[in-house]
C-alpha cells in the first residue's frame, strides 16, 4: 500500500509540500525570491496554474520535457527519473551561471528493479513551482523543482510498498570543456573542520562537505542534498585528504567518484539539490522525517556561508571521474 503522505495531494497540499521539501532536503533554506522572478515552467504543452491530471496515453515517447525560465529537464515517463537537467543561464541578479546556459547532471535515475510507473501523471504547477508524481504497481516517485536562479531547487522522493531502499544514481553532465561539472571536497570545509559557528540561536560543528562546481563560473556551485538517504560509498573512487592539524591525527578517506554518486534512499526519503550559496552555509543535516513533513529546517541567511575556492584545485576533485570498468 502507497503510504498516504504520497497519494495526490491537491493544489494547497502539493505547494505546501513542495516547499517543506525543498527547504528540507540537507537543511537548505528555499531560493531566494529575487531568483524566481519571471520563473514559471511548462509541461507537457501546460504552462501557468495547473493542478491536473495526465493520462498515460497522453505521455508521448519515452520522456517528456520540462521547461522553466531558469531551469530544464527531460524526465523519463517510466521511471521518474530525470536527465539533462540544466541551468539556463537566463538573466536574474541571482544567477550563478555567468549568463550561460549550464549543464549540471547527465540524469538523476532511481533504480525500481524492474517496476515501472503506469498510471496517470499527476501535474500541479503553482507560480514558480512544480510537483510531477506518479504510481505504479507498489511504487510511487515524486518529483519537485523550483525554477529559480539558485537555492533548493529540486528534489525527488520514492515510496515502496514493500518499504525496501532504492539506489538513486547521479550522473554529472559532461562535455570536455569548462562546462563539465565534477565533485570535489571543498577544501573551505576540510580546514574548518570541527569548529563551532553560530547558527540561528544556537552553533553548529562544521564538518566535511563534497560540492560539485564547473570550470566556467566562479558563482556555480552545488551539492546533493540527502533526506533519510545516505551515500553508498565506492572503493574504485578512494581519495585520501590530509586532517586539519589539532584534529585526529591521521588522514581522511572519502570514496566518492569525480562525476557520479550513488546514494541508498529509504523509502518515504528523498534527494534534493542545491545551488549558490546555500550549497557552501554551514548548517546541520535535515531532520528525519517519512511522512506529513513540515518546513522546520528552514536556514534564512541565520547561517555562515563558506564558500569554495575557484577555480578548484585539483587536488580537491575527487577521482578518477568514473570507476573503472571490469
Amino acid at each position: 500500500m502507497v503510504h498516504p503522505s504520497l497519494r495526490w495531494p491537491r493544489r494547497a497540499v502539493a505547494a505546501g509540500l513542495l516547499l517543506s521539501g525543498a527547504l528540507m532536503a540537507g537543511g537548505a533554506q528555499a531560493a531566494k525570491s529575487d531568483g524566481c522572478a519571471g520563473g514559471g515552467f511548462t509541461v507537457l504543452g501546460r504552462s501557468g496554474q495547473q493542478d491536473t491530471t495526465v493520462e498515460a496515453s497522453q505521455l508521448g515517447g519515452s520522456t517528456f520535457t520540462v521547461l522553466g525560465r531558469y531551469v530544464q529537464f527531460e524526465v523519463d515517463k517510466a521511471t521518474l527519473g530525470v536527465l539533462n537537467y540544466t541551468l539556463t543561464g537566463a538573466p536574474n541578479p541571482e544567477d550563478i551561471t555567468g549568463g550561460m546556459p549550464t549543464p549540471v547532471f547527465a540524469s538523476k535515475l532511481p533504480d525500481h528493479r524492474g517496476s515501472t510507473l503506469t498510471g496517470p501523471l499527476f501535474l500541479v504547477i503553482d507560480e514558480q513551482e512544480l510537483v510531477l508524481m506518479r504510481e505504479g504497481a507498489g511504487l510511487t516517485m515524486k518529483v519537485q523543482a523550483k525554477d529559480c536562479a539558485q537555492g533548493g531547487l529540486f528534489q525527488m522522493e520514492v515510496e515502496r510498498a514493500d518499504e525496501s531502499a532504492t539506489v538513486f544514481t547521479h550522473t554529472l553532465a559532461g562535455n570536455g570543456g569548462s562546462l563539465t561539472a565534477f565533485y570535489f571536497d571543498n577544501p573551505n570545509f576540510r580546514n574548518r573542520e570541527g569548529d563551532v559557528l553560530p547558527y540561528k540561536d544556537t552553533t553548529v560543528t562544521v564538518t566535511p562537505r563534497i560540492n560539485f562546481a564547473n570550470d566556467a563560473s566562479p558563482r556555480f556551485v552545488g551539492r546533493d542534498s540527502p533526506q533519510v538517504a545516505e551515500r553508498l560509498d565506492n572503493p574504485a573512487c578512494t581519495n585520501v585528504f590530509p586532517r586539519w592539524p589539532g584534529l585526529s591525527p591521521g588522514n581522511r578517506t572519502v570514496q566518492h567518484c569525480g562525476g557520479v554518486s550513488k546514494w541508498s534512499v529509504a523509502s518515504g526519503g528523498r534527494m534534493g539539490m542545491v545551488f549558490g550559496e546555500d550549497a557552501v552555509e554551514v548548517a546541520p543535516p535535515a531532520t528525519v522525517c517519512l511522512q506529513q513533513c513540515q518546513a522546520q529546517n528552514r536556514v534564512r541567511g541565520q547561517a555562515v556561508v563558506l564558500g569554495f575556492p575557484f577555480p578548484v584545485p585539483q587536488n580537491d576533485r575527487l577521482k578518477p571521474r568514473f570507476p573503472a570498468v571490469p
